[in-house]
């Protein structure tokens, strides 16, 4: 074995193999992959092969095309048959939530890119005339969808890659690693050393074991799956014979599972529950596996063989010629960790991926492309492992894989809150709020307050793709603070402090915007070297050299080591993450001055503390707090930055006070309603790091004056472009259904944009949405359509802020 490489790749499954192909083909051949037996030896050779690009996520869907277009294209390239089956996917509904989830991807399919149609009940029994369901209300059909060879795709995108230079070892397995005095990264393994600039770990089952070699908890685990294929069925067999398409591979929320031609069968992959889901090597995969498979368990999906035997009756007219059982890893999203590994320079992880067939390819692409150009074409956000904190540890790892997983075949709803593991990390104002009614939601392992049920209606959340019963109090919440003074419990806030002799100079360099003087507040954003958006702060200065910097709670383990990794080798700034030591309660609305002055000795008139400054000092009984005069919800209002072990006392000091001037408690589902009515952009959704920032309506964020920093030859390049696209506000006149996110905007029957974020406006009385247009479309006045769940809206461009474009009520 060498012992010097640019990249070395642990892991040769279809993940591994993927990432090697696309280095190589990015021109980086000095590339080695090391798997510890051979090729495909752990859950890529006993996979089903499917490939669904089913999904609500827009940038999941696009990278499941990815996937598509490579794999299509491997065997001509290469000359290695893949085994690729074209032959579409067919999903059922049989109730209209489901049926309602349908029609919402097909708004945002042509935005992925995907070709899909909603067919009827008719129209889905002519594809699949094996399926006798008398309750399907409609069915989604996807015809690029297919299935593939997993052992035969893994080896040819090894093939390729070889073909460019880069080299395989098998039988090589890694069993450490150490960080060298100049930088780089010794792999060390039985077969040897081999040093390197940059560690990728694609390591499937293995990943908990990878994970401890590099003092990481990385959360996944595997899970235990089965299929079955039954010996030949006449009905297949026949339309084989006479020439007829295979059919497209069928999911029924009847059965909870896939069915697909398999030869002259079926086979049939039933999903396990929650109830009788097997985790498998928790502790790190025993010796004496390798490529093997596990006994059948029946008994785990006894359910779904008596559905599907009952909706597809030729399933048990023929006899069963196998099962294959063996574990593939599993997140508590269903999402890859794919990216840096925190803390760890040039350790890259492609972990704890639930389907290396699925991702193997556009992992591949998209890992190679954030590795050697430095940052991705496309926001690869959703899949960052850093998206998890260190609350993501074993046990709850274990509980929310087990949720995933045992739910997969359930509806789901925009923004639902899945309950497993929780509460986790609460704040001390968590039972005081619950017995006020607080119907929680979670970020960040974070219990955080939805809405607040009251007048007899129930604490519980309802989920609908429809407007439900509970909008009305979120209305009323969202009228409280236009109209009086609301509370809102912010404590999951991520929160840094930055000091030291170096601290101003250093962090003018990473921010677009100009530093704040002391005892102000600014907004500002770190930008990538792409222009996009890596993360947004609220930057307050408490003194020459101190800064606090709060940004989105989703944000708290990337945000820390993104800044981490930029720090002067001499020590002159320090980094201190302090979001467990500090509480948040926003107090906003025409009235917080006169909840919260009674409370303090600080004067909080517009003379003393303007708008975007700040002060420190005593509420109530609360010592040190910081009373930042910023807000998300665009009225008049503080943010209360407390020591922690005070936050009970002065919540009950607040709420008493709120009292006499009509205060609500207020929700994460009211603070939605009440940005968009602002045009305020959210991070992740209306900015991202594919966005240039400009594009995300940035402009007035980003001082290309005042010297350089992270990100401006980039914004100074796209100012150049002729084709700009701009982020804007549009009001739609909906009835029963809001816009969500992603919906396609359409001019003429074209598909000109998208929506980026919605919801309603409470206070406007219409649907609100932030929406990403070529600049030609972008004026206000221009109207455009969009469906809603089926329906076509008017969506007109409106000017920003259309609730108080001025922000004079902020600066009351």
């Amino acid at each position: 074995m060498q012992t010097h490489a640019r990249v070395v790749i642990v892991g040769g499954g279809c993940v591994g193999a993927g990432i090697l192909y696309g280095l190589a083909k990015r021109g980086w051949t000095d590339v080695v992959l090391l798997e510890r037996t051979k090729l495909t030896a752990g859950s890529t050779w006993h996979a089903a092969g499917l490939i669904p690009s089913y999904a609500r996520n827009i940038n999941v869907g696009r990278m499941i095309n990815k996937t598509i277009e490579i794999y299509e294209g491997l065997e001509a390239e290469t000359g290695q048959p893949v085994g690729w089956h074209k032959c579409g996917q067919l999903r059922i509904a049989n109730s209209r939530d489901r049926l309602d989830e349908f029609k919402s991807y097909m708004s945002v399919a042509e935005v992925q890119g995907m070709r899909a149609q909603l067919l009827t009940p008719d129209e889905a029994r002519k594809l699949w005339p094996l399926l006798d369901n008398k309750e399907m209300l409609g069915a989604l059909y996807h015809p690029d969808d297919g299935h593939i060879v997993p052992a035969d795709v893994t080896h040819a995108m090894a093939k390729g890659a070889r073909d460019l230079g880069a080299k395989v070892y098998l039988n090589t397995e890694v069993t450490g690693f150490r960080r060298t005095p100049g930088g780089e990264w010794l792999v060390e393994t039985n077969q040897g050393s081999i040093t390197c600039e940059h560690v990728i770990c694609a390591t499937g089952n293995y990943a908990h074991q990878t994970g401890a070699l590099l003092g990481l908890d990385i959360p996944a685990i595997p899970i235990l799956h089965q299929y079955w294929i039954t010996e030949a069925v006449p009905e297949v067999v026949e339309r084989k014979r006479s020439g007829r398409p295979e059919m497209p591979i069928l999911r029924d929320e009847g059965f909870e599972g896939y069915l697909r031609e398999e030869g002259d069968g079926l086979m049939f992959g039933p999903y396990e529950r929650t109830e009788h889901l097997k985790l498998f090597a928790e502790d790190g995969v025993p010796a004496w596996f390798g490529a093997d498979l596990l006994e059948e368990d029946f008994e785990a999906v006894s359910w779904n063989w008596e559905q599907a035997l009952r909706l597809v009756p030729a399933l048990g007219r023929v006899g069963i010629k196998a099962n294959v059982r063996g574990p593939f890893q599993m997140t508590a999203d269903e999402l890859p960790l794919m990216g840096p590994a925190w803390g760890l320079p040039n350790v890259w992880l492609a972990e704890g991926v639930p389907g290396g067939i699925l991702w193997g390819g556009t992992i591949g692409y998209y890992l190679s492309e954030r590795i050697v150009e430095g940052s991705n074409s496309l926001d690869v956000s959703d899949l960052d492992p850093r998206r998890f904190g260190d609350y993501a540890n074993k046990e709850w790892t274990r509980q929310k894989v087990r949720e995933a997983w045992g739910t997969h075949a359930e509806q789901k709803y925009p923004g639902q809150d899945m309950p497993a593991a929780r509460p986790q990390k609460t704040a001390p104002s968590y039972d005081r709020l619950t017995e006020l009614g607080a119907v929680w939601g979670v970020l960040n392992g974070w219990e955080m307050p939805n809405w607040f049920a009251r007048d007899g209606v129930e604490a519980k959340d309802q989920y609908s793709w429809r407007w439900t019963p509970k909008g009305n109090l979120v209305g009323e919440e969202v009228l409280a603070v236009r109209n009086a003074v609301g509370l809102v419990e912010m404590t999951p806030m991520t929160k840094f402090e930055v000091s030291g002799r170096g601290a101003a100079r250093w962090l003018d360099g990473i921010i677009a915007n100009r530093l704040p003087s002391v005892g102000k507040v600014t907004l500002a954003h770190h930008l990538t070297a792409n222009g996009g958006v890596q993360a947004e702060y609220m930057v307050a200065r408490l003194g020459e050299d101190l800064f606090y910097l709060i940004s989105t709670p989703r944000a708290e383990r990337w945000n820390f080591d993104d800044l981490s990794r930029l720090l002067p080798a001499d020590g002159g700034v320090s980094l201190k993450n302090v979001t467990n030591d500090r509480g948040c309660f926003t107090v906003v609305g025409p009235k917080a001055r006169e909840v919260l002055q009674p409370l303090t000795e600080i004067d909080l008139s517009n003379e003393n503390f303007p708008w975007f400054g700040v002060r420190t000092g005593g509420v109530a009984l609360a010592g040190d707090v910081r009373l930042l005069r910023v807000n998300y919800e665009g009225e008049l209002g503080w943010e209360l930055y407390h020591p922690l072990p005070y936050q009970r006392q002065l919540l009950d000091a607040i709420l008493k006070e709120g009292e006499k001037h009509g205060m609500r408690l207020v929700g994460l589902h009211a603070l939605e309603s009440l940005r968009l009515e602002k045009s305020y952009r959210a991070m992740y959704r209306d900015m991202n790091p594919e966005l240039n920032a400009l594009e995300s309506g940035l402009e007035r964020f980003i001082r290309l004056d005042k010297g350089d920093f992270v990100g401006r030859d980039a914004v100074l390049k796209y100012k150049e472009r002729n084709d700009q696209r701009r982020s804007v506000t549009l009001r739609i006149d909906t009835d029963g259904a809001s816009t969500f996110a992603n919906e396609g905007l359409y001019s003429d029957g074209k598909l000109v944009g998208r929506i980026t974020s919605g919801g309603y406006g409470y206070a406007l009385g219409h649907d609100v949405a932030l929406a990403l247009l070529p600049e030609r479309f972008a004026k206000p006045g221009t109207k455009l359509d969009v469906a809603i769940l089926g329906d076509w809206k008017v969506a007109e461009v409106v000017a920003d802020s259309p609730y108080d474009p001025t922000s004079a009520r902020a600066r009351m």
